[in-house]
């Protein structure tokens, strides 16, 4: 007898920076034969594209008027997840301290969240099988209708300390510091006007504070695969 396939899925992760969102993202989709897409890359990449063409950051004026320029697209391999912008590779240069001081500015600006967000269903409707969406407004905005929202959380101290692990060479900031910007970067995009980070009144919050990042990879594909059993079961 054949085994049906798996219903797909849309699974929305959001979360502050150092919860693991990103890692357990892409090992949820692996595990799963999932789709993986990496929302914040996106706003790296058009915020690495304004530094490197002259925008001043600062000014939203500025930004709005520059944001459709660049051509941004997302590989959703979650293997090797690929990001380019006008046909140039992006994934290294958009994980540098400049960029991450500055995304948040960019990324407050409506007409840059619009676009971007645009981009973002486009590529989630595209998929077939179901994706992992990962970002701070994914199932608030970006996908409301997702059939498994996930918010990620943990303490500051346990971010700082992961992201403070991730930082190369003279980027690895000591703890203090790289705490004080993790906090920072939390009010800027919890405080902002258009699709601030926020966890969706249905989503399953998850405190990583005290897990391994197997274990929260372990939680999240559990609560994946129950979601994919209740989707089959009310398919018939």
């Amino acid at each position: 007898m054949e085994t049906a396939a798996p219903s797909a899925v849309i699974v929305a992760i959001d979360g502050p920076s150092g919860t693991g969102k990103s890692s357990t993202s892409k090992a949820v989709a692996a595990k799963l034969g999932l789709r993986y897409l990496d929302t914040g890359a996106q706003y790296r990449a058009i915020t690495w594209w304004m530094i490197g063409n002259g925008v001043d950051v600062d000014d939203p004026h500025a930004v709005a008027v520059a944001a459709g320029k660049p051509t941004i697209v997302s590989g959703t391999d979650p293997a090797a997840p690929t990001i380019t912008v006008d046909g140039l590779d992006a994934s290294g240069p958009i994980r540098t301290q400049e960029v991450t001081s500055k995304v948040s500015a960019v990324s407050a600006v409506p007409e840059v969240r619009t676009l971007i967000t645009e981009l973002q269903r486009t590529i989630a409707a595209g998929t077939d099988g179901g994706i992992v969406v990962e970002g701070r407004d994914i199932g608030t905005t970006v996908l409301p209708d997702a059939d498994l929202k996930i918010f990620l959380t943990a303490s500051p101290e346990a971010r700082a300390a992961r992201r403070s692990g991730e930082l190369k060479g003279k980027e690895a900031a000591d703890l203090a510091a790289t705490r004080e910007a993790l906090v920072k970067r939390d009010a800027a995009d919890s405080g902002r006007k258009t699709s601030p980070l926020a966890k969706a009144g249905d989503a399953v919050e998850v405190d990583t504070t005290e897990l391994t990042l197997d274990q929260v990879i372990e939680c999240v594909v559990t609560l994946v695969e129950e979601k994919r059993a209740e989707k089959q079961a009310a398919a018939g």
